[in-house]
């Protein structure tokens, strides 16, 4: 299910990891969506969480201080899945949107940008090949080349020279490149807050973007050594190594992230 890559003090288990954490008595669990918790799939609207992981989610909030899911997909996606779960904070588009505690939130400096990040998705209607897929997410645009590896080049050139002409920041994913708003707020930025009050964190990542997660738990920890970050890589093909060398545990798949929660509940219930 999970191997050890050993980058924190000593190469430790994965039990012995979890019993640290549900040690602390004050520890968070942080999460991707896409690759992590739902695999991926050629239509990004088929997408669905693999079996298992909402009642595993529902088991861990009474036994933990935050269940978080940052993702790159607008919040209205996520509460599809996550909004019978009110405990659980949902942040969309990186950052720039969330629900917390039931209240919804657009970070303003993004929302100024809105009007033109809807003509770059029309530009990208227009010009780029029938078989991109272009998501528009209102406040930023995805365009996924997964059905057309072959659009690889011509998408991201694309999209480089649309950045350039509007000031739009480029996040490269999984067979795909998305555009957003030039505002500072990202993973790490979302996960540095939300880390600032707890003990322990595990934070779960497949992609590029993830990376800056993972960061943000070392730099917490760095700054406060009794911190415990631990960074979780699930494997794809597409991202290879470079995701799992910075990770201290790795999962095969996102059908692995369910059996790793009912071993964290076992371990935080037998603690409480």
């Amino acid at each position: 299910m999970m191997q050890s890559t050993g980058r924190q003090n000593e190469k430790i288990s994965i039990d012995t990891a979890l019993r640290r954490s549900a040690g602390t008595q004050n520890s968070g669990f942080f999460f991707d969506f896409d690759g992590v918790l739902a695999p991926i799939q050629p239509d990004p609207d088929s997408v669905a969480p693999v079996p298992g992981i909402i009642d595993q989610l529902a088991e861990l909030v009474p036994l933990v201080r935050k269940i978080v899911i940052i993702s790159a997909r607008p919040v209205t996606f996520l509460l599809r899945y996550f909004g019978g779960l009110p405990a659980i904070s949902l942040y969309g588009l990186y950052g720039l949107e969330s629900v917390i505690d039931g209240r919804s939130c657009v970070n303003p400096a993004a929302e100024s940008w809105a009007q033109i990040v809807q003509s770059v998705k029309r530009d990208a209607d227009d010009e780029l090949p029938a078989g991109v897929y272009v998501e528009d997410k209102r406040l930023s645009v995805s365009l996924h080349y997964r059905k057309h590896p072959e659009f690889r080049e011509q998408v991201e050139n694309w999209a480089a020279a649309r950045a350039r002409q509007l000031g739009l920041i480029e996040q490269q994913g999984r067979m795909v490149v998305e555009l957003k708003p030039p505002v500072s707020i990202d993973k790490g930025t979302v996960l540095g807050a939300e880390v600032d009050d707890l003990r322990c964190a595990w934070y779960f990542g497949d992609d590029i973007s993830d990376a800056r997660g993972f960061q943000a738990l070392r730099d917490k920890h760095r700054r406060d050594p009794g911190f415990i970050a631990v960074c979780v890589a699930v494997r794809n093909a597409e991202t290879g190594q470079s995701l799992e060398e910075q990770a201290d545990f790795t999962l095969h798949g996102p059908e692995a992230v369910p059996e790793l929660l009912a071993s964290a509940v076992t371990v935080y219930r037998a603690g409480a």
